[in-house]
């Protein structure tokens, strides 16, 4: 009889001849290298006020929640994370989820649903992506950043509902959506507007509040923000911000918010303790973004908007080799191959963060200079 996982091993082999096979690395606590590969654009991972709030809400809640928000996983500290999110965010109300995949996929399967239509951009992230597909609503996808294609989708929908996701910044390449065009064709058509700010949190906006409020947005009626609390907050979990008829609706409806186990205290807790820091240093997000041009310098490409610097090399195998020569360097990056880009445009992807002194910017720029020169050869 053949062997029912048979195929697994062919698709490893596939995977293996294209230069797409994965694996996991194991990485110390502390690693003589410079970090330009996480998301913890503001350095508040390891910042000791954010360490200490985490393990006070430890010795306070204990190490879990113990159970889903509406059964006994709701505590006292996460109202008031989800308070304070609102209110630095400038919208009427708050939702903490256990991470920011679970938060999209919540809110983009509640505000939907059969006979209704969502239009989803081309580049939107895989938890967007995912979240449409369990949606069982008529699903159009359009081109990135295609006012257009968006206000053509919507008119043509015969659904009395309709619902536009993006991502505010680009996971990728960092491009910034046209939210304000896009919350114009959403208004004149009764769509609702999805923006999922995971890496505009604490990058963009007055004292890093998104780009949502940067463009004046911040509490519209027909928009919905999604965040995620592990990249600008150094922490985990996710979170929906909206109108207060939207997070009555979810706690209601979501079933990744009523079936999860809630946020760990001290998640919850370092969450905060970050949020705190944002609120009172304003200027941290200026200076990931200083550090970000200052890497899209060293490696020859434009000019970032936020904190992401993508190098696009083509060939799998090329970016592949150019991350480990990066890391014999001593600086670690990221590197994107199919499926999370498309075919040829495979990349070292370069994330800023605040805390990257000029020395440590200095070190950036010789070691790209002399890898870059080599991969784009």
């Amino acid at each position: 009889m053949a062997d029912p996982l048979g195929w697994l091993h062919e698709r490893a082999s596939a995977r293996r001849a294209q230069g797409l096979r994965r694996s996991l690395r194991p990485r110390a606590a502390v690693e003589p290298v410079i970090d330009l590969a996480s998301n913890d654009y503001l350095g508040l991972s390891r910042d000791p006020r954010v360490i200490e709030g985490g393990v006070a809400a430890a010795r306070t809640w204990g190490a879990g929640s113990t159970g889903s928000r509406l059964v006994t996983g709701s505590t006292e500290l996460h109202a008031e994370l989800e308070s304070e999110l609102a209110a630095f965010c400038g919208v009427p109300a708050a939702l903490v989820f256990s991470s920011g995949y679970t938060a999209n996929l919540g809110a983009v399967v509640a505000l939907s649903g059969p006979g209704s239509l969502i239009v989803s951009d081309a580049a939107s992230h895989a938890s967007l992506v995912d979240a449409c597909r369990l949606s069982r609503a008529r699903v159009v996808v359009v081109p990135t950043h295609d006012v257009a294609a968006v206000d053509a989708a919507l008119a043509a929908r015969t659904e009395a509902r309709a619902l536009v996701v993006t991502d505010s910044v680009g996971s990728i390449d960092g491009g910034l959506a046209p939210l304000r065009e896009l919350h114009a064709v959403c208004a004149a058509r009764g769509a609702v507007l999805l923006a999922d700010e995971a890496h505009g949190l604490g990058v963009r906006g007055p004292g890093g509040r998104g780009l949502v409020p940067e463009l004046g947005l911040a509490g519209q009626p027909n928009l919905v923000v999604t965040a995620t609390l592990s990249k600008s907050l150094g922490s985990q979990g996710g979170a929906v911000l909206g109108p207060v008829a939207v997070i009555d609706h979810l706690v209601d409806a979501a079933r990744s918010f009523i079936f999860d186990t809630g946020l760990a205290p001290p998640a919850t807790g370092a969450a905060l303790s970050a949020l705190r820091i944002l609120r009172a240093e304003p200027e941290s997000a200026d200076r990931v973004r200083a550090a970000a041009a200052a890497i899209a310098r060293a490696a020859g490409v434009a000019e970032p908007t936020a904190a992401v610097v993508s190098v696009v090399l083509g060939d799998p195998e090329r970016a592949v080799a150019a991350a480990a020569q990066c890391l014999s360097g001593g600086l670690r990056v990221g590197c994107f191959r199919p499926p999370s880009v498309p075919a040829g445009t495979s990349r070292l992807r370069l994330t800023a963060h605040a805390a990257l002194s000029d020395a440590d910017l200095a070190r950036v720029s010789e070691v790209l200079g002399t890898v870059l020169s080599g991969a784009r050869a």
